[in-house]
């Protein structure tokens, strides 16, 4: 396997566990007031962190153990992540909390080279 197949497996299993590690921090901490003001709303929107984290994850590890399905999952995976740190820095826009724009930004930046090898390695 080469290095950058082997960054877009560590990429996403990195991501997905640290994904559900925030969450899982902010939740415990009582960070998330929308507990409260809008439940069903932040519901459905960990519903689709977990599934992002989740399938990040599993093709993640599947690409690193040389699985088949791995490649392509993880690169609906990684499209299920682009399509989140686009969305999500805008809460934390609202907040002023700028240093989480640069995260996301970083996140994407990332997010689009893993995409990228995963989509040669496909074609190769």
């Amino acid at each position: 396997m080469n290095r950058s197949l082997r960054f877009a497996g560590w990429y996403g299993l990195t991501v997905g566990v640290l994904m559900v590690g925030q969450w899982t921090f902010f939740l415990i901490a009582g960070q998330v007031p929308e507990v409260h003001t809008e439940p069903i709303r932040l519901g459905f929107h960990l519903a689709a962190e977990l599934a992002t984290a989740v399938a990040l994850i599993f093709s993640g590890w599947a690409v690193l153990r040389s699985i088949a399905w791995g490649r392509p999952v993880l690169l609906v995976a990684t499209g299920m992540l682009i399509y989140t740190v686009v969305v999500s820095p805008g809460y934390f826009a609202q907040q002023g909390q700028w240093l989480f724009l640069g995260l996301f930004g970083a996140l994407l930046a990332l997010a689009i080279v893993s995409a990228g090898t995963l989509i040669r390695s496909m074609s190769a």
